[in-house]
C-alpha cells in the first residue's frame, strides 16, 4: 500500500463500520470487533500483498479471523479496502445479504477461510501455509485468534504442528482483551501465560500494545524476518476500544447497542474521525 494512507482514519472507520452493521442487524459482537480494528487497519492498509480486484490472486497474502464471530470488523476492513461497496455492510445478517454472521469465503470478496467454529482457525492457516512452503510462494499466512478462543485445544495441536513444520510463513495474532462471553478469561478457563505457552510449544513470541499502529507495524515486519519458527504476536487489547461505553466490558461481547446507546456510540467515532481527517 501507499505509505501515505492514514492507517489510524482506517482503523476509525473499520470500528464505525461494525457498529453500523451490527446496530442495522440489531445482532453481532462488537467488543471484539472493536479491539481488532487496529490490527486489521495495520494488516490491510499497509502490509498485507493482495489485489480487491482479484480477490483470488495465488500469490496474495491470507487472513484467516479464527475469531470468526467478529466478522463486523474484518468486513469493515475489506469493504474500506476496495473488495465490495461500503453500502453493503447495512445488510449484515439480513437475509437477503451475502455478509454472514461469519465469514464466508464462498460468498464475500476477500474472506480466506470460512470460519466461527472457534479453535479451527489457526489449523486452516496452517494448511495454507504448509502448502505455500511445498509450491514454493512467498506469501504470508496472518491469522487473528480469541484469548478465551485459544482455551479450545485444538490451538495447541495446531501450535504444535506449526512449529514441527517450521512453518515461518505464519504469523498469529492473539486478541488478548482479558474478556470473553462469560467474563474474565482468567475465571473461565486461565490460559495465562500465553507467552510461555507459545515458547513451550516452539514458536516466536512478541508482546505488543494491540493499539499502537506503530508497534503493531514493526513487530510484524520482525516476525516477517523470523526463519525457521513459527511467530505470533500477543496483542494487549481493550475490548469495546473506541466507544466509552463498551470499553472493558465483557457485557458488550455478543449485544448489539439499543438506538440510544448507537447514537452515542457514532457520535463518539465520528468525533473521532473528524480528528483523524
Amino acid at each position: 500500500m501507499d505509505g501515505s494512507i492514514n492507517i489510524p482514519l482506517a482503523a476509525a472507520k473499520i470500528r464505525k463500520h461494525a457498529i453500523d452493521a451490527i446496530y442495522s442487524a440489531n445482532s453481532g459482537h462488537p467488543g471484539g470487533s472493536l479491539s481488532i480494528a487496529d490490527i486489521l487497519a495495520v494488516l490491510y492498509f499497509k502490509v498485507m500483498n493482495i489485489n480487491p480486484q482479484n480477490p483470488n490472486w495465488e500469490d496474495r497474502d491470507r487472513l484467516v479471523l479464527s475469531k470468526g464471530h467478529c466478522s463486523p470488523a474484518l468486513y469493515g476492513a475489506l469493504a474500506e479496502r476496495g473488495f465490495f461497496p461500503v453500502e453493503d455492510l447495512k445488510g449484515f445478517r439480513q437475509a437477503n445479504s451475502y455478509l454472514q454472521g461469519h465469514p464466508d469465503m464462498k460468498g464475500v470478496p476477500g474472506v480466506d477461510m470460512s470460519t466461527g467454529s472457534l479453535g479451527l482457525g489457526l489449523s486452516a492457516a496452517n494448511g495454507m501455509a504448509l502448502a505455500g512452503k511445498l509450491d514454493n510462494k512467498t506469501y504470508k499466512v496472518y491469522v487473528i485468534l480469541g484469548d478465551g478462543e485459544i482455551e479450545e485445544g485444538q490451538v495447541w495441536e495446531a501450535a504444535m504442528f506449526a512449529a514441527h513444520h517450521k512453518l515461518d510463513n505464519i504469523i498469529a495474532f492473539v486478541d488478548f482483551n482479558g474478556l470473553q462471553i462469560d467474563g474474565e478469561i482468567t475465571e473461565v478457563m486461565n490460559p495465562l501465560p500465553i507467552d510461555e505457552k507459545f515458547k513451550a510449544f516452539g514458536w516466536h513470541v512478541d508482546i505488543i500494545d494491540g493499539h499502537n499502529l506503530a508497534e503493531i507495524e514493526e513487530t510484524i515486519e520482525k516476525a516477517n524476518h523470523v526463519k525457521g519458527k513459527p511467530s505470533v504476536i500477543i496483542a494487549k487489547t481493550i475490548k469495546g476500544k473506541g466507544v466509552s461505553f463498551m470499553e472493558n466490558k465483557a457485557q458488550w461481547h455478543g449485544q448489539a447497542p439499543e438506538t440510544e446507546l448507537y447514537e452515542q456510540a457514532i457520535k463518539e467515532l465520528n468525533a473521532q474521525l473528524e480528528v483523524l481527517s
